[in-house]
């Protein structure tokens, strides 16, 4: 029997797709949710990096305590003078500041009093926020995870009479 062109034609008067027509028209959703989860991915992990505490490292010289500068990162030398729980008063030739250490010092025995060592951390609010205690002998240990200066409660900035 001859074949028609009446005979290849599809019901309804559609013609018909190439096959090559169908992968195309797969590949633009796929490579449209590639592209979105690309995206995604290097959205995410901008929002980790920016959410991430900043890396806290303090000066390594020693500075005077009457001399340090005003909500920044010190490196104070001296004795322990006085401990009063997680904090302790640390006194060198120019003045005494009030340590806080956080839970590490909780139980009162972090240190010892007149025990010299080197404290590395962040001067705000009249003490330092320890971060670092190096012993005499240069052991060091970690108080608690870097970060940046305190967040304030909104009552703290509330100055009425």
């Amino acid at each position: 029997m001859p074949i028609n062109d009446q005979d290849n034609e599809h019901p309804e008067g559609a013609t018909p797709v190439p096959p090559a027509y169908r992968r195309r028209r797969l590949a633009i959703p796929v490579i449209s949710a590639a592209v979105a989860l690309v995206i995604g991915v290097a959205g995410g992990a901008s929002a980790v990096k920016m959410m991430r505490p900043a890396p806290e490292m303090a000066p390594l010289t020693p500075v005077a305590i009457s001399a340090m500068p005003a909500t920044s990162l010190v490196t104070i030398k001296g004795k322990v003078a006085e401990i009063y729980g997680n904090k302790f008063v640390l006194q060198d030739e120019s003045g005494r500041a009030l340590v806080e250490t956080g839970r590490a010092g909780e139980d009162g025995d972090l240190v010892a009093k007149d025990e010299a060592v080197t404290v590395q951390g962040r001067f705000d609010d009249g003490f330092v926020h320890a971060s670092y205690l190096v012993r005499q002998d240069g052991r060091t240990e970690a108080l608690r995870p870097p970060k940046g200066p305190p967040n304030r409660r909104v009552a703290d900035f509330d100055h009425r009479p």
